[in-house]
C-alpha cells in the first residue's frame, strides 16, 4: 500500500501537467512508487510524479516536465518538497519558516528517464540514487535512408496523432513555425493528420515569430509557398525592443546563453500570441528535433568532438549522464535540463504545449539511426543527414515535397541581423549575476 508520511513529502507539481495516454495519473504514481523502470517505461505521455512507500520516495519525469526537489530539517524529520520550479520552492519553505535553509543550488532536477529514490531517514541524509528506465537500442538500422526517415516520421506521425485525439474536436491549434525542418515537418504531420480524420485544417495556424524584422519570416512564407500552403501563415512581428534576455533568466531559472537567448524569443512568441489571442491554449513545436539527429555545430563546443557526440547515447537529450563527473548537482544535463527555454515560457503565457520530437518513441529511432557508418566521423554528412532524413519520411507519410532551408538557431532567424549584436550581447556571467540576484 502506498502511502504519505505526514508532513515528510510536500508535491507542488501541478495536476494539470500529467498528460497520460495509456494510464490514469494514480496507475502512473503507483507505477513510479514501485520503483521498477519497466513499469515506468510503460507510461505514455507528459508526466512529472512523486510517490510515497513508508519512507521510501521516488520520482520520474518525461523529457518534457521539468521537475525539482529540496529537502528541508525540521522537528519532526526530514521534509521533502517537489515542484516544477525553483521559486516554487522557495516560497512554500518561506511560507513555512524555513527560509533560512533554502539556496538554489541546493535544489536538485529530476534527470529525465529515471527513478530517483530517495529515503527519509533523517541527519545526514543518504543521497539519492538513479535508475534509468529508458535505454534505447543503439545503430541497429539498416543505411537505408528512406526506411530511416519513414520509421523517425512514422513516430513522429504517431506521437502527434495521440496528443491530437485528447484534444477538443474543435479547438484551435498553433505550431510554433521557422520554415525550418522540425516545425516543418510538425506542421505538414498535423496537417496531414487533420485531413486524413475528416477535421477541420482551419484549427490550424503557423504562428511565425519576426523581432525587428528577423529572416525565419522570409523562410517561412517561402517554405509554405512552395506547398501552397500559405494561408496558414501568421506573423508575429515585435519592435526589437521587446525583447528582454533577463527575464527569460526569471522565467527559465538558468543562466546557460544559448538556452536563455532561446527562451527570451519564446517569450516573445508566446507573448505576442497571447495578446491577439487571449484564449488560445494549444500550441505545437518542434524542440528536440536537433537533439535526436544530432544537429548542432561541434565546433562552437569545445569540449566535443564529432566521434563524442556520435558515441555516448543520448548525449544531447541528457549530457554526459547522472553520477559522470561532469553532471551538475543541480541541473541534469541536456535538454533534460534546457527543455526549460520552451516549457517555462508557455507555461508563463497559460499554453499548453507540445513537443513531439521528445517523445521516447521517436528518440528511440533516432537512437537506432547507424550515425557513424552513415557519416563515417565526417561532420559535413552529419549536417546533411537531418534534412534528408526527415524529407524522404515526410514524403513517404504526406507525400509532400518539404523544403530544405540550412539550419539557423531560433535567436538568429527570429530576431533582425543587425539586433542580435545588440540584443543578445550578454555572456554566462552576466545571466549568472541576474540568476544569484533573484534569491539575494
Amino acid at each position: 500500500m502506498i502511502e504519505k508520511p505526514v508532513d515528510r513529502v510536500v508535491d507542488l507539481v501541478d495536476p494539470a501537467v500529467q498528460r497520460l495516454q495509456n494510464v490514469s495519473v494514480d496507475e502512473a504514481r503507483r507505477r513510479v512508487v514501485s520503483g521498477a523502470p519497466n513499469a515506468v517505461a510503460e507510461i505514455e505521455g507528459s508526466f512529472a510524479l512523486v510517490g510515497c512507500e513508508g519512507e521510501t520516495v521516488r520520482m520520474a519525469r518525461s523529457l518534457d516536465r521539468p521537475m525539482r526537489y529540496f529537502l528541508a530539517k525540521q522537528k519532526s524529520g526530514p521534509l521533502l518538497i517537489v515542484a516544477e520550479r525553483i521559486d516554487a520552492i522557495r516560497n512554500f519553505l518561506e511560507a513555512e519558516g524555513l527560509a533560512g535553509q533554502f539556496h538554489p543550488s541546493y535544489t536538485r532536477m529530476v534527470p529525465a528517464h529515471h527513478v530517483v529514490e530517495i529515503h527519509l531517514v533523517g541527519c545526514p541524509d543518504p543521497d539519492a540514487t538513479h535508475s534509468r528506465f529508458f535505454t534505447p537500442r543503439r545503430n541497429h538500422l539498416s543505411e537505408d535512408l528512406d526506411e530511416i526517415g519513414r520509421l523517425y516520421v512514422g513516430a513522429l506521425t504517431e506521437e502527434i496523432a495521440k496528443w491530437l485525439e485528447t484534444l477538443p474536436v474543435d479547438a484551435p491549434i498553433g505550431v510554433f513555425f521557422s520554415g525550418g525542418v522540425d516545425s516543418g515537418a510538425v506542421l505538414l504531420t498535423i496537417y496531414k493528420l487533420l485531413l486524413r480524420s475528416g477535421g477541420n485544417p482551419g484549427r490550424l495556424k503557423a504562428f511565425t515569430l519576426s523581432i525587428g524584422g528577423g529572416a525565419d519570416l522570409d523562410q517561412a512564407r517561402a517554405f509554405l509557398r512552395a506547398l501552397d500552403l500559405e494561408l496558414f501563415l501568421e506573423p508575429i512581428e515585435m519592435a526589437a525592443e521587446a525583447l528582454d534576455p533577463f527575464e527569460a533568466v526569471r522565467v527559465m531559472e538558468d543562466y546557460k546563453p544559448l538556452d536563455i537567448e532561446s527562451a527570451a524569443m519564446a517569450l516573445a512568441l508566446c507573448r505576442g500570441v497571447r495578446e491577439r489571442y487571449p484564449d488560445w491554449r494549444y500550441v505545437l513545436d518542434g524542440d528536440g528535433g536537433d537533439e535526436n539527429l544530432k544537429d548542432y555545430p561541434i565546433d562552437e563546443n569545445e569540449e566535443l568532438t564529432i566521434v563524442s557526440v556520435l558515441n555516448n547515447p543520448m548525449l544531447y537529450q541528457e549530457g554526459w549522464g547522472v553520477g559522470q563527473l561532469k553532471h551538475s548537482r543541480t541541473y541534469s544535463g541536456g535538454q533534460s535540463r534546457s527543455y526549460a527555454r520552451t516549457y517555462a515560457p508557455l507555461r508563463r503565457y497559460g499554453f499548453d504545449g507540445f513537443s513531439p520530437f521528445t517523445r521516447r518513441s521517436v528518440i528511440a529511432v533516432a537512437e537506432a539511426i547507424p550515425f557513424s557508418a552513415l557519416t563515417a566521423y565526417d561532420v559535413g554528412k552529419l549536417y546533411k543527414l537531418k534534412g534528408e532524413i526527415v524529407a524522404r519520411g515526410i514524403r513517404h507519410w504526406t507525400g509532400l515535397e518539404m523544403p530544405i532551408f540550412p539550419k539557423r538557431r531560433f535567436q538568429h532567424g527570429a530576431l533582425a541581423q543587425d539586433q542580435i549584436g545588440r540584443r543578445l550581447s550578454f555572456g554566462e556571467s552576466d545571466y549568472r549575476a541576474v540568476f544569484a540576484s533573484i534569491y539575494s
